[in-house]
């Protein structure tokens, strides 16, 4: 018998069937519930440890303002290669799933700028290796490499939630989170986005703009 969607509030429910695989036609297997891990480790990557990453260096609301410079670059690199190993992660989960259901790839803007979003992580995270290892870019003094990676990486932070409101858009989050949650969940990338930015600017451009 079919099961019906079970709706929590303004956010609707689907079931999973028992089991971890359920069939396909052809009788090509399919991994039950493979397509929501994307939109989860996504989340987790942009909206959790990508921003943690960035705020770490904050004095008011990174949690590690007591320790040394030294252990907040430490921590920032861990937040860092975390949230690219969930963006991987989750880029790969929905890739498999559209391979296993004969579905196109790259076919929505939200699927474009989430796949720039993550390979521009990924360089971006390849280029704080300057920031470890100076003697790589002798033309460049260290203030300035640290204010390119700041600007930069607040770059690729824009891109990831513009990636994130993108898929809230999408048919599948429409039908799944309706009315007021909708709203509030849109808005909190919007919020993330202020607070990162105002984090870099205060940290690097405005300072940069008071030394001249």
């Amino acid at each position: 018998a079919t099961r019906r969607p079970v709706r929590a509030g303004s956010i609707r429910l689907a079931p999973v069937p028992s089991g971890s695989r359920r069939a396909r036609p052809h009788g090509r297997p399919c991994l039950a519930g493979l397509f929501s891990w994307h939109p989860l480790l996504m989340a987790l990557a942009f909206s959790l440890l990508l921003t943690e990453a960035l705020l770490v260096f904050s004095p008011e609301s990174s949690p590690l303002r007591s320790l040394s410079r030294k252990a907040k670059a430490r921590a920032h690199w861990a937040l860092q290669l975390l949230a690219l190993l969930c963006a991987l992660l989750g880029l790969a989960a929905v890739a498999y799933n559209k391979h296993l259901h004969g579905k196109a790839h790259l076919g929505t803007w939200h699927g474009r700028t989430g796949l720039l979003a993550v390979l521009y992580a990924a360089a971006q995270s390849a280029g704080g290796l300057l920031l470890l290892y100076p003697q790589l870019a002798k033309s460049w003094t260290l203030a300035k490499l640290k204010l390119y990676h700041a600007t930069a990486g607040l770059v690729g932070y824009l891109l990831g939630c513009a990636s994130l409101m993108l898929g809230m858009c999408s048919l599948w989050f429409t039908a799944a989170v309706t009315g007021a949650a909708w709203y509030l969940l849109m808005l909190c990338p919007v919020l993330t986005s202020l607070v990162v930015m105002s984090q870099v600017s205060n940290a690097y451009l405005y300072r940069k703009r008071s030394q001249h």
